[in-house]
């Protein structure tokens, strides 16, 4: 299947598995090639591929609600739902968004940049169903940077008092766009495989409802199971059922995982391990964040384009200095990012001012707020 070819996602469903898996190689081939010429978000959809193939083989958009956070790693969905014939527009004025966007299509049901909204959108949108009583999954994507958001925390919670039907792919690469700031980051990353788990509660459902106290007994081992296979902490803590570790290049169990969250009654967690910049070296080698957001570049070599007149500086840069300037003489001012120290040029007041610099991870809310709170005190 050609790429400029794809109209809709229910052409890829029609698919055998060998076929979706060169689809997954063309695409790679084309977002390199295309973004060479554009610049755009590069490593996070190079990373989510497969993912995202899986996706829209399993669910059927725009019935079923896919909402992408952080926004930017929608680009496989924008080729999978017909537009890759505009992506030489990308992020060009009057071009295609580099986040979902409504007006631009009928599989873009929410819109945002950064960050940690998909949650509560995605809640929303279940109890709205629910209330009106129409059918259609709700699938959140998220990223491990973006569930370090606190309005991600605040939703979690609320979806698990509440068990609306919805599901959460938990987009885990270990890496956000800076290096994550989150106390219970490092917990997350070691979850384990819930497939005990799962097997013994499709056992005990399918053979063995007939007879209810053997029923109720295994039940209370496969909640034991649970408890020491699957997640003991923070989903499990939030009332959500979970499904993985899973490989996220692995279509066939992608897959599989995906249907069995579909069939699952309530909120349900899928945690998917993916590597960003999947399949173009510099960006999977890439640790710093270089390889996140990038301007034009040469596929071949990998070296950056000047997008710049000579002598030309960003806004970024400029800010930056002036920044780091100004703080010389006063000491009152501090620098406050949600992981954006690199793309935001603060690296430089960061080595300054060490005292006065703070990364709170991608918590935007939280950065607002602790901004205001210093202000506040002087």
């Amino acid at each position: 299947m050609r790429i400029l070819d794809i109209k809709n996602p229910g052409q890829i469903r029609q698919l055998s598995m060998p076929q979706l898996e060169t689809l997954a190689g063309d695409i790679r081939s084309f977002l390199i090639q295309s973004l060479s010429r554009t610049g755009g978000h590069l490593s996070s959809n190079l990373g989510i591929v497969e993912l995202t193939l899986a996706l829209h083989y399993v669910f059927e958009s725009p019935r079923d609600k896919l909402i992408f956070d952080v926004g930017h790693q929608s680009y496989v969905h924008k080729i999978l739902t017909g537009r890759a014939p505009e992506f030489g527009t990308l992020r060009q004025r009057h071009g295609l968004s580099g986040f979902q966007k409504r007006e631009e299509s009928e599989h873009d049901p929410w819109e945002a940049g950064h960050s940690s909204t998909s949650l509560s959108a995605a809640m929303g949108m279940a109890v709205a169903r629910d209330l009106q009583k129409q059918e259609g999954e709700v699938i959140a994507v998220i990223g491990d940077g973006a569930l370090t958001g606190g309005m991600a925390m605040e939703a979690l919670n609320n979806i698990g008092a509440r068990k609306e039907k919805l599901i959460i792919v938990y987009n885990d690469n270990d890496m956000s766009i800076s290096p994550n700031h989150a106390g219970f980051k490092n917990h997350l990353t070691s979850l384990r495989s819930s497939r005990t788990y799962r097997t013994v509660k499709r056992d005990v459902k399918a053979g063995l409802e007939p007879s209810p106290v053997l029923l109720n007994s295994l039940s209370t081992i496969r909640d034991v199971l649970r408890d020491n296979l699957v997640d003991g902490g923070l989903f499990h803590e939030f009332g959500l059922d979970y499904l993985g570790p899973v490989d996220g290049h692995n279509l066939p169990e992608l897959i599989r995982t995906l249907e069995t969250a579909r069939e699952h009654k309530g909120p349900v967690v899928v945690h998917v391990r993916t590597r960003k910049g999947l399949g173009f070296a510099p960006a999977q080698q890439d640790k710093t964040g270089q390889w996140h957001g990038v301007p034009p570049f040469d596929p071949v070599t990998g070296k950056f384009r000047s997008s710049s007149c000579p002598g030309e500086e960003s806004w970024s840069m400029i800010i930056a200095d002036t920044l780091s300037r100004l703080a010389r003489s006063d000491h009152r001012i501090t620098a406050i990012t949600p992981a954006m120290a690199n793309g935001s040029k603060l690296l430089q007041f960061a080595a300054r001012f060490p005292d006065r610099f703070f990364d709170c991870g991608i918590a935007e809310e939280h950065a607002v707020t602790a901004a205001g709170g210093m202000a506040a005190g002087g």
